[in-house]
């Protein structure tokens, strides 16, 4: 409930409810006059031989290796690369690559379908209802009940296991991330398979490149390595990938105001108050694939990851101008703030504490 008031005290800032709508107009002939909304196809057909070529070499050192316990490195450097290749799926969908909505979503489907394991149809649909209402209750996917709490009226309605889970998932959140990959790949199958779901010519084109996905990658783990080996390749893969996605993903808006789904708010102050930048240089910008300038990210979805540091000082200074709270801190300053927001929400469930 503090989280909603302080949302709905937040939305009142800065210009009168009639002059809001014009302050991201206003931002937005600021940033096109920059060209900064312009593709940068040199930039992204680098990004992605280099990204293809590391995925290779990768997948090379592995069926070179053979069986030995050192796999678990080239797992964790897999990783990375699934990782990093879903980052360029990300940024397909948000139509930054090509000016095609075509090519955008071949490249997407090929990242995340065929290289990646993840339905490209399925989390481009959760990912835009984000981005239209981020941390506003019923309306943001990612701040649905499910096995995190994200606001305290979620926490107080658990019961049993799910009850124990609320009131110590600040504890327990990073451990969860580790099952992070697999959910992602179980809720794309769920995704695929569900008959309610339309375009059924996409989705079958998905789940070709889906199963190729995963028929090769549990065929060349069982026929490499034995058994064993196999199986911990695949658990410190697949862990490491999910905890580095989830890691890249958690910073964005956990911890920060959440909106009730009646609140009115403009789009920029939607945007803005409800995001968090991550301070950081080049590594930062490799590292969370551009995730770290979130605030830049939400009010030009479509700009070139590249361009979003450039953009930061405009909108930085633009929120200055109209009395709207910009907030970037350092990467473990982002986690401590999220897990205390983990920490606040199961507080209700813990009897210790008097509420």
């Amino acid at each position: 409930m503090a989280d909603r008031e302080a949302g709905a005290g937040l939305a009142a800032q800065g210009a009168p409810p009639g002059r809001r709508g014009s302050d991201y107009a206003a931002l937005s002939r600021l940033i096109k006059r920059t060209r900064l909304l312009e593709r940068r196809p040199g930039y992204y057909t680098v990004k992605i031989v280099v990204n293809l070529l590391l995925l290779a070499a990768g997948w090379t050192a592995f069926a070179l290796l053979g069986p030995s316990w050192w796999q678990l490195a080239v797992a964790a450097f897999l990783a990375l690369m699934f990782t990093q290749t879903a980052f360029l799926g990300h940024d397909a969908g948000h139509h930054q690559i090509a000016a095609s909505k075509r090519v955008n979503g071949l490249l997407g489907r090929l990242h995340g379908n065929l290289l990646v394991g993840l339905s490209y149809g399925w989390w481009i649909a959760k990912h835009n209802r984000h981005h239209a209402h981020p941390n506003q209750v019923d309306r943001d996917p990612d701040i649905a009940d499910g096995p995190i709490a994200f606001t305290e009226d979620h926490a107080r309605r658990r019961r049993g296991a799910a009850g124990w889970l609320a009131r110590h998932q600040a504890w327990l959140f990073f451990p969860m991330l580790l099952l992070e990959g697999i959910n992602l790949h179980v809720a794309s199958v769920r995704a695929l398979l569900d008959r309610g779901r339309t375009g059924w010519p996409a989705r079958l084109a998905e789940a070709a490149l889906l199963a190729v996905h995963v028929i090769g990658y549990l065929a060349a783990l069982f026929w490499v390595l034995p058994p064993l080996q196999a199986v911990c390749f695949l658990l410190v893969q697949q862990g490491l990938f999910g905890l580095y996605m989830g890691c890249s993903f958690a910073p964005n808006h956990k911890g920060m105001p959440i909106f009730a789904r009646e609140d009115k708010i403009d789009f920029l102050r939607r945007q803005v108050l409800t995001s968090r930048n991550i301070r950081g240089h080049r590594l930062t910008d490799f590292m969370l694939g551009g995730l770290n300038y979130q605030i830049e990210h939400h009010l030009f979805p479509s700009m070139p990851r590249p361009n979003l540091r450039h953009a930061q000082e405009i909108v930085r200074s633009f929120c200055a101008q109209h009395h709207i709270d910009y907030h970037e801190t350092g990467l473990f300053h982002s986690y401590a703030q999220v897990l205390r927001h983990l920490h606040a929400v199961g507080g209700p469930l813990r009897p210790e504490l008097e509420y």
